[in-house]
């Protein structure tokens, strides 16, 4: 952790940009008349996970960090819901689907390590 510079250093972050992608891709296909419902909440929460580790990695504190950690994992759990909703209604494979929820869970994954490494450092 002391050699974070910047989020670009952030494998995190990295990991969710080609997730967000993912997400703008298969989502292209859904009808169009979801263009303004579940496209576009879909794609805003994608995007929030990696823009909250950004954030929060540009704020002057640890504590401020942790809180946007916090908020892309919620992030994390918004777009989870939109996918299962998505494919519910046939919009997505199971091998999307799949494919997109683990890359998720290892992102949630990333997140929480991060998180308990930046409280750890903030407790010495």
């Amino acid at each position: 952790m002391t050699d974070l510079r910047t989020h670009r250093d952030l494998d995190v972050w990295k990991l969710s940009l080609d997730w967000v992608e993912a997400v703008y891709r298969c989502s292209a296909s859904w009808p169009s008349d979801e263009r303004f419902g579940l496209i576009s909440q879909v794609r805003r929460a994608a995007v929030s996970v990696a823009a909250n580790i950004a954030e929060g990695a540009g704020r002057n504190g640890t504590g401020e960090f942790v809180h946007f950690i916090g908020i892309a994992r919620g992030s994390l759990a918004e777009v989870e819901t939109h996918l299962l909703i998505a494919s519910r209604l046939g919009y997505l494979t199971t091998d999307h689907l799949q494919t997109l929820l683990a890359d998720m869970e290892r992102i949630g994954r990333m997140l929480s390590g991060l998180s308990t490494r930046l409280k750890q450092r903030h407790k010495t």
